[in-house]
């Protein structure tokens, strides 16, 4: 079996596949690329057995069809030092030898048997399907994502949910914090009474955050009982969905808040961070005053006599309030909102304050819970 490939194109693509490898996989095999060559393209696979990415490309010329197992990371490694050149691979059938030659040099490598690689899992032909625009899903992915958990005991928190009725819902939260993002779908194999959901892991929710940057155009969900499929124009990625119920986030939601707040968020973010240097390592308490058009955020490490605090404009003209937050988690919040303006509403300082923006882009609204912290004044 023979091929010549570009060598940029190639790389682009096996860097795109390669964060599903694990740094330890259960299967010597899964620490591989699988290639393989039908026609005049290239199908490259990698998996770790929940998640299995696949990709295609049009290769220059080829000879022979067949595949081949080759070794991700030393074929990565050599692939990053080349500029843009055509490459050529040989491939002994019988011994899986492998010779990769440039314009200048020579490479050998050892491939594996490609028929020991894990199959492309198939799902149930009764599985249902929704179709996204590869932009909304991007941008849903984007800003939920960054909520989910690391809970072992409750592994339902550890992915974003889709639930799927006359709009799509994306959430996540990990107990502390929760964003739900609502947009629009092209279509979907649902009715009336008929609500479609499912969990998507997180390293799974990353991995496609990271090729639908460059991607546009549609893209096919399709799902059953254990895995999910999304079907792009260059990629195919299958994972294992995560089973169990997802909490009731629409219950945790607080209702008619009594406080709304308006600030310029970069404004407000800016301060967060000046200050959140100052707020103590172990709690990252950070301190939110509101009154009259003022907000004034504070922090304090008693341990080593520091302390800092700046002012903002805002809106607000009720009377004086001041409320807790971890300051890591309300950076990260305010860093995923894209609005001029945030706008903070709670009922009470002891409860959940939503964290929403001045403007929601069109077609999507997206609302953010953060629990708060106690003051001890």
């Amino acid at each position: 079996m023979k091929f010549t490939v570009s060598s940029t194109d190639l790389l682009n693509h096996l860097q795109a596949i390669y964060r599903v490898i694990n740094t330890k996989n259960s299967l010597p095999i899964l620490d591989n690329f699988l290639f393989e060559v039908n026609g005049t393209q290239l199908t490259m696979t990698a998996s770790d057995l929940e998640t299995t990415l696949v990709t295609t490309m049009e290769l220059v010329s080829a000879e022979g069809e067949g595949k081949v197992a080759v070794a991700s990371k030393l074929l990565l490694d050599t692939l990053k030092e080349f500029s843009e050149q055509p490459l050529n691979f040989e491939i002994n059938d019988s011994n899986l030898a492998m010779v990769i030659t440039s314009v200048n040099g020579e490479f050998n490598f050892i491939g594996l048997e490609g028929d020991e690689y894990p199959m492309l899992p198939e799902l149930k032909k009764d599985a249902k399907s929704i179709v996204v625009e590869a932009g909304i899903l991007s941008s849903g992915i984007n800003n939920t994502v960054f909520c989910t958990a690391d809970d072992d005991l409750r592994p339902v928190m550890n992915g974003v949910l889709f639930d799927m009725s006359d709009k799509l819902t994306l959430v996540a939260t990990d107990a502390h914090k929760l964003v739900r993002l609502i947009t629009t779908y092209v279509s979907a194999s649902s009715t009336a009474d008929d609500m479609l959901s499912f969990i998507l892991p997180k390293k799974a929710a990353n991995t496609l955050k990271s090729i639908l940057v460059k991607e546009s155009g549609n893209v096919e969900i399709l799902f059953d009982e254990r895995n999910i499929r999304f079907k792009l124009d260059n990629y195919t990625m299958v994972c294992r969905k995560i089973e169990g119920n997802f909490p009731n986030y629409n219950g945790v939601i607080p209702q008619n808040n009594e406080y709304k707040i308006t600030a310029d968020r970069l404004s407000l973010l800016g301060a967060l961070k000046r200050v959140s240097v100052f707020s103590n390592q172990a709690s990252n308490l950070i301190k939110l005053e509101f009154d009259n058009n003022r907000l004034k955020v504070s922090a304090q490490d008693i341990d080593f006599s520091i302390s800092g605090e700046e002012t903002i404009d805002c809106q607000y003209a009720e009377e004086a309030v001041k409320i807790g937050f971890k300051s890591s988690f309300l950076i990260e919040m305010l860093n995923n909102l894209s609005s001029t303006d945030v706008v903070f509403e709670f009922a009470d300082p002891s409860r959940a304050g939503l964290i929403l923006p001045g403007e929601n882009i069109e077609g999507e609204e997206i609302l953010m819970l953060l629990m708060p912290m106690m003051l001890n004044d």
